[in-house]
């Protein structure tokens, strides 16, 4: 996938969890119409494998109303998450240490191991060692 200036890592953290502000940028990316099509696919809820459909029932939200509210209200990161909170799923510390350990290690000896090998050679990023789909995104973004 070509790097894409203002798309942050999945591992970047707002508040207290992963990818949401990836998400977010993706949200605002698109609304300007700076998003590669090959990024529009994996927005919002519709394959629940998807990193921000995970994201969206995490936070107990609809990604069509968080954009809605992103786009419309130009929120930032924080108002965007206070957002999410009043509308969705409060979560606790401990289910936010949760989701960025599930996330960041997705595709390291678990079930989703056999569709990261398959991604990490259809993106041509064979023998670097590359062991989860976090390390994937951001070889593939040259981060």
């Amino acid at each position: 996938m070509p790097k894409v200036p203002g798309l942050r890592s999945p591992t970047a953290i707002v508040g207290r969890i992963v990818h949401f502000g990836r998400m977010l940028d993706k949200i605002r990316l698109h609304g300007a119409g700076q998003l590669p099509d090959v990024y529009v696919a994996n927005m919002g809820e519709a394959n629940p494998r998807f990193f921000d459909a995970r994201c969206c029932q995490f936070l107990g939200i609809r990604h069509a109303d968080l954009a809605a509210q992103v786009l419309g209200n130009r929120l930032s990161d924080e108002q965007a998450l206070t957002w999410c909170e009043a509308n969705g799923t409060r979560r606790s510390d401990a289910d936010c240490e949760t989701w960025n350990g599930f996330m960041s290690k997705l595709g390291w000896r678990d079930a989703a191991t056999e569709r990261l090998a398959q991604r990490v050679a259809e993106y041509g990023l064979d023998g670097l060692g590359i062991q989860t789909f976090f390390e994937m995104i951001d070889r593939d973004e040259a981060r």
